[in-house]
């Protein structure tokens, strides 16, 4: 069963989270579970929703008000939300990098720094002389 999926009646989520009904719609008044609706306006509760009140009733247990306890899950939401995105950019970078390959090309300045070349351009050979002697001791 997908952890997503709507399935569970408010009083079987009660019983699952540990809460009693009341609660739960109290709740979602509040926003801090809003599960999805039937036609019917009856509340559906899936896994991720049960995990979110088990962790709502730990936060309480620890002395969290429910307004920190709609902060926390908020923040945790948004973080869930970023990490998402860095995980497409991670992707669509990768996929960039695999499908231009040899797009940066770079050489090594007289001086030894990195010098950025443009693709298919050369780097200009020095025809200077270089002497070195070892000093005299």
């Amino acid at each position: 069963m997908d952890e997503n999926s709507q399935v569970f009646v408010i009083s079987i989520a009660a019983e699952l989270a540990g809460m009693h009904p009341q609660t739960l719609r109290q709740y979602d008044r509040l926003g801090l579970v809003s599960p999805s609706r039937t036609a019917g306006k009856s509340r559906r509760y899936s896994m991720r929703d049960i995990a979110k009140l088990q962790e709502i009733a730990r936060l309480g247990s620890e002395g969290v008000s429910l307004e920190g306890i709609r902060r926390i899950i908020e923040l945790e939401d948004q973080v869930g939300e970023l990490r998402g995105r860095v995980r497409e950019l991670e992707t669509a970078l990768a996929d960039e990098l695999l499908n231009r390959p040899g797009r940066r090309v770079f050489a090594a300045g007289s001086e030894g720094e990195v010098v950025p070349l443009r693709a298919g351009t050369r780097t200009r050979r020095s025809t200077s002389l270089v002497v070195w002697r070892p000093l005299d001791r």
